[in-house]
């Protein structure tokens, strides 16, 4: 395991001065679902390591572990109860396990010690993460008070301590979370779990920790790399004005004074590129001094790596990894946890996912509406792993930007609700400004609460201009932005790619398997359903070689597969919920996504109406039995052109409108020698049930609906029936409520080896 001295002396450190747990019962909650890493929390070891890894003081005191707990409206005279604080209320690993009232806050307690080697010094308090807002109070005294709930902040503690930080000292913690009943950006999380939203997480989720800092010590670093100058560029931020050394192991020792952008030369024979196969990341210490002495140092690292768009050898937009295109494949995740919520149980099992993602043969991920700890992107930093940070979604709808792309409109959020949103994004990247392993912004997903989109693109390229922007991830792209980003389920698909924008699948796939003893509820969901594991990693394979083939032929730069992990009731997942079941072989999901699987070369037999629509017969009254076979006499039925329903359903393309509860169909085609050497497979889009019938036998069915058209499988019976010459294609649709919509092609898939 990578890990610097450094890091380690200061984990070790936080650990030997770590305060002992306060008086209380504390008993470990069970959830529908348990990860393993469960049984290894405790009181005494509630994620111990060292929270900031890239600005590193070998001193420091962690205070996670039992505090006294209590819900109510006002600071109640005794607390009841304890938490395990940094677990969510709503956890099973707080002990809690409650939901806290609209209207109710929820309040922390317990006391604490300063280190006697400490005096002399000013005393930091630091929390990682607090939903929703949060006022703090040392013996009494509020010391401030911070609304967001995915981003760190500390306060200067020192003039609130009793008796010159000698003895006990109370702190107590005032927290308030609205979740989905206020604006603040909260990602997934509703008051009523259902669907694609979970359980919310509210108060103290990430560690509370304080630190010894110097009058005019280091406040942050900026790291920003250049790797075509082959330089970095670095601020040591600080109160005062003093004098920096920076000292790269390996490199030259750069001085300056605190607050001016130093740079460091690399010469080109120890430039070693950032990147997933090979993740280097330099070390280096950061020294201020006044007068001559020394007063402040902290540890950190930073990766060269640069993110950039360009043409490839075809002169066709893509994103660019170091000046090379490398085709991203990644998982959507999530980040919640069925103990934990917000909260992985443990730093092991926060490694594991990133772990795991690698495993599988995934060079990317992207992070959906949630922030992580800073421990999360440290390892994504040493591992390899390429970063998609979405900003948290405030309320999902808004009624401004949710229509046609190009659509404009004020929106209906309040200037101070506007404010809120763009502080909250500030903080987000300001806070991961250093991680090389963050490629991306995406600043808004399928217009949650998208509002001034290019306005905002705008603002995150003046905080950043060294990654990529998204400025919508699925459904309302504005034309800003460093790419076209669509989601297609199950997909794949790709837009065109333009001029100055690449072209990516932010979203598909979706393939559900559920594992009985492993699933939330009895209840699941997903977009399409495999029958087990070997249909999955079929399904998955197929899916991901049809990827490769956009990646190869039309442009497509990445691709997001929904996802590592089953959440709750979806059941979407690579892996279960609790991590214990990886659903499908490993090393032929890793092939998959490395590419190096046939890819399908795709001709049309008959076509659906995406290129050229069909004349079907067809009938809205009950037919005889024998309707599907080939023999049957149709000629009284109508004839009309695909597809078939009505206007403003998802992904129709109404050639005849169909707006009853029932719809039979039938089409003759004509099939060659030639084409009977392929595998043929169908096209299909339907809303809602159907079942497809090839020359009288089952070919295929499908339940619910799809948005996009399908590619279906024929079945082994009536592809058996398949012959040279003409074929009969049958197909019923069943309609029950919402919009309506079927149609039917025909496509021959030939297999073959990618060109490398």
């Amino acid at each position: 395991m990578y890990m610097g001295k450094w890091l380690l002396a200061a984990v070790l450190g936080g650990l030997l001065i770590s305060s002992t747990a306060i008086a209380g019962e504390w008993k470990l909650q069970q959830a529908q679902l348990m990860t393993e890493w469960s049984s290894k929390v405790s009181p005494e070891n509630a994620l111990p390591e060292y929270p900031r890894p890239q600005m590193v003081r070998t001193d420091w005191k962690n205070l996670n572990g039992l505090w006294d707990f209590a819900i109510s409206e006002a600071k109640p005279d005794t607390f009841e109860q304890s938490i395990l604080v940094p677990y969510p209320v709503e956890s099973a690993l707080s002990g809690v396990m409650a939901a806290p009232g609209t209207a109710e806050r929820c309040w922390y307690s317990r006391t604490f010690t300063v280190p006697s080697d400490w005096a002399g010094k000013r005393v930091v308090l630091h929390f990682g993460a607090v939903d929703w807002e949060a006022e703090v109070f040392v013996n009494g005294t509020s010391v401030g008070t911070h609304t967001g709930g995915y981003d760190a902040f500390s306060f200067d503690i020192t003039d609130a301590l009793k008796d010159g930080g000698k003895g006990d000292q109370a702190l107590t913690v005032r927290v308030f979370d609205p979740t989905d009943q206020g604006w603040q950006p909260r990602g997934k999380q509703v008051l009523h779990p259902e669907g694609i939203c979970y359980i919310p997480t509210t108060g103290i989720w990430q560690t509370v920790w304080m630190e010894p800092v110097a009058k005019g010590g280091i406040d942050k670093l900026i790291i920003t790399p250049d790797v075509d100058a082959k330089q970095v560029k670095m601020t040591v931020v600080a109160a005062e004005e003093a004098e920096v050394e920076l000292a790269v192991a390996g490199l030259d020792t750069v001085t300056g004074k605190t607050n001016q952008e130093l740079v460091l030369d690399i010469p080109e024979s120890k430039l070693k590129l950032w990147a997933p196969d090979t993740p280097y990341l330099y070390q280096f210490t950061a020294s201020v001094a006044q007068n001559g002495k020394t007063i402040d140092t902290v540890n950190s690292y930073f990766g060269m790596r640069k993110v950039s768009v360009g043409k490839d050898k075809d002169g066709i937009t893509k994103l660019l990894l170091n000046n090379q295109f490398t085709f991203q494949v990644g998982p959507l995740d999530q980040g919640f946890w069925p103990d934990g919520i917000y909260t992985a149980p443990t730093d092991e099992a926060l490694k594991y996912d990133i772990e795991i993602t690698k495993k599988l043969g995934f060079n990317c991920t992207r992070k959906h509406v949630k922030v992580e700890p800073a421990r999360w992107y440290y390892w994504c930093d040493v591992l390899g792993l390429l970063v998609w940070q979405d900003m948290p979604s405030p309320q999902w709808s808004t009624g401004n930007e949710a229509g046609a792309p190009g659509e404009t409109g004020r929106p209906s959020f309040t200037e101070e609700q506007m404010e809120l949103f763009k502080a909250e994004l500030t903080a987000l990247v300001e806070n991961h400004y250093n991680s090389p392993s963050i490629v991306m912004w995406v600043v808004f997903n399928e217009g949650w609460g998208q509002h001034d989109t290019a306005r905002y693109v705008d603002y995150v390229r003046s905080l950043d201009s060294t990654r990529w922007i998204n400025c919508a991830s699925g459904w309302t792209d504005k034309p800003c932005g460093d790419m076209h980003d669509m989601h297609m389920y199950p997909g794949p698909g790709v837009p065109e790619p333009e001029e100055n924008r690449a072209a990516v699948l932010g979203e598909f796939g979706g393939v559900k398997l559920s594992v009985a003893d492993h699933q939330w509820k009895g209840q699941t969901w997903g977009y399409i359903e495999s029958s087990d594991a070997k249909a999955f990693l079929k399904d998955y394979q197929e899916l991901l070689a049809k990827a490769w083939e956009l990646a190869d032929t039309k442009g497509l730069s990445a691709a997001i597969y929904t996802q590592i992990t089953d959440c709750e009731i979806e059941c979407n997942g690579l892996l279960t919920y609790d991590r214990k079941i990886i659903k499908t072989d490993v090393e032929g999901i890793a092939k998959a996504n490395r590419g190096e699987l046939p890819v399908p070369k795709t001709m049309t037999v008959l076509s659906d109406a995406r290129d050229a629509a069909q004349e079907w017969s067809y009938t809205f009254a009950l037919p005889t039995a024998d309707w599907a076979k080939p023999e049957f006499d149709a000629s009284v039925w109508k004839v009309g052109k695909g597809s078939f329903g009505t206007d403003g359903t998802p992904g129709a393309i109404v050639g005849t409108k169909w707006d009853g509860s029932d719809i039979w169909m039938r089409k003759t085609i004509q099939l060659s020698d030639e084409c009977l050497k392929n595998e043929l497979s169908l096209t299909v889009v339907h809303d809602e049930d159907c079942q497809i019938y090839i020359n009288g036998v089952l070919a295929a069915e499908a339940t619910g609906h799809t948005g996009s058209y399908r590619v279906f499988p024929i079945s082994e019976a009536a592809a058996k029936t398949l012959q040279a010459g003409d074929n009969t294609i049958a197909v019923h649709c069943l309609q029950t409520r919402g919009g309506q919509n079927i149609d039917v092609g025909v496509v021959s898939v030939e297999w073959v080896e990618r060109a490398k």
